[in-house]
């Protein structure tokens, strides 16, 4: 059974990471009203202003990753009648 998860956990961790940034971006244009969060590099805006949105950006990551991998598992144990994490 477990043969049979790999690839859907693929897929839905594939559509998880895709869903998360335009959550996270969606996100920061509301509370930063800029279109852009920025980058460790970046020279405009302050090390705090980097630091909280590197946070920001993986908490929403987490979140929804771990969101739609239950939802993935969920639907596999639907669809089989196994959940995917037992042995």
């Amino acid at each position: 059974m477990k043969t049979l998860y790999r690839p859907l956990s693929l897929v839905v961790s594939v559509a998880g990471g895709m869903l998360s940034s335009a959550v996270f971006k969606r996100i920061w244009r509301r509370v930063a009203g800029d279109s852009k969060a920025p980058r460790a590099t970046d020279r405009h805006f302050k090390a705090w202003q980097v630091v909280a949105a590197a946070a920001a950006q993986g908490a929403i990551v987490g979140a929804v990753r771990a969101a739609v991998d239950r939802a993935g598992a969920a639907g596999y144990e639907k669809a089989t009648g196994a959940w995917p994490g037992d042995e």
